[in-house]
């Protein structure tokens, strides 16, 4: 099965899809039946994605205060807490919403949103398509890293919560971009493995831009440019990369790295 049957087959077989990155929203059986809009505003929007990242667990009030306002907790913050919940627990038992099997449980002084068993939650279908694509290169297998390392790579690369500032997005956004760079080093040595060198150029690149002193994706980056004929360039990446860890880190490069460039002189 190709990767966009495959994908298509997944869409109809998931009643109900959750997407915290790009635009929030709920889907039932294909169709979107809570758009961005209706979280009311951005503190609407953090609590729903951070009920729904800790999904497995009640969450204090306390700690959701902590996430909501984290630099001012006003003293009427249990109060502005409890209105922002109302509105997402009428939300999610909102007609056809409970058939769905979504609600918001709450009771002495904790919530949880509750979904289908068979849920599926964009972030973390990321998660597991990175770790396969990560298996599939481990074990020597990197075509079998195409599909899983483009599902990682689509949903690490969109915006998470845009807008919203605070401790708990920003670290969640750290840690989209840091999947985002190792679903794309995936990428590139199945791109390398198939003979689509320019591509695997172009993945690398991206990587670099995304993390400037990850030494792998320089590594892989040198390989790309030699599979293009361009051995001037990868060298050229092993020289710059060599001044910006010195210029910026007092560090060199690592033993593995200089076997590349060796290699590179021939």
């Amino acid at each position: 099965m190709d990767l966009g049957k495959f994908l298509a087959k997944a869409w109809h077989d998931v009643g109900v899809r959750i997407y915290l990155t790009g635009r929030l929203s709920i889907e039932a059986c294909g169709n979107v039946v809570v758009e961005e809009r209706q979280f009311r505003g951005k503190q609407g929007r953090l609590l729903f994605t951070y009920l729904v990242w800790e999904r497995t667990r009640p969450v204090s009030k306390e700690e959701l205060a902590s996430v909501l306002w984290p630099e001012d907790l006003s003293p009427a913050w249990e109060s502005g807490l409890s209105s922002l919940a109302s509105k997402l627990g009428s939300m999610l038992s909102s007609e056809g919403m409970k058939d769905q099997g979504l609600s918001l449980s709450r009771g002495l002084g904790q919530y949880q949103v509750r979904f289908p068993s068979d849920v599926w939650v964009d972030v973390e279908a990321a998660t597991s398509a990175l770790d396969r694509a990560e298996a599939a290169v481990r074990t020597g297998d990197p075509g079998s890293a195409l599909g899983p390392a483009t599902v990682a790579v689509s949903i690490a690369g969109r915006p998470f919560l845009p807008g919203v500032t605070g401790i708990w997005p920003d670290s969640q956004r750290r840690k989209l971009v840091r999947q985002l760079v190792r679903a794309l080093d995936c990428l590139n040595e199945m791109q390398l493995a198939v003979g689509e060198a320019q591509s695997a150029v172009e993945t690398a690149l991206r990587a670099v831009d995304l993390d400037p002193y990850r030494e792998r994706t320089y590594q892989s980056l040198m390989r790309a440019y030699a599979a293009t004929g361009n051995r001037a360039e990868a060298v050229g990446v092993y020289h710059r990369f060599r001044e910006l860890l010195a210029a910026d880190l007092g560090t060199e490069p690592s033993p593995e790295t200089e076997a590349i460039y060796l290699n590179l002189l021939g």
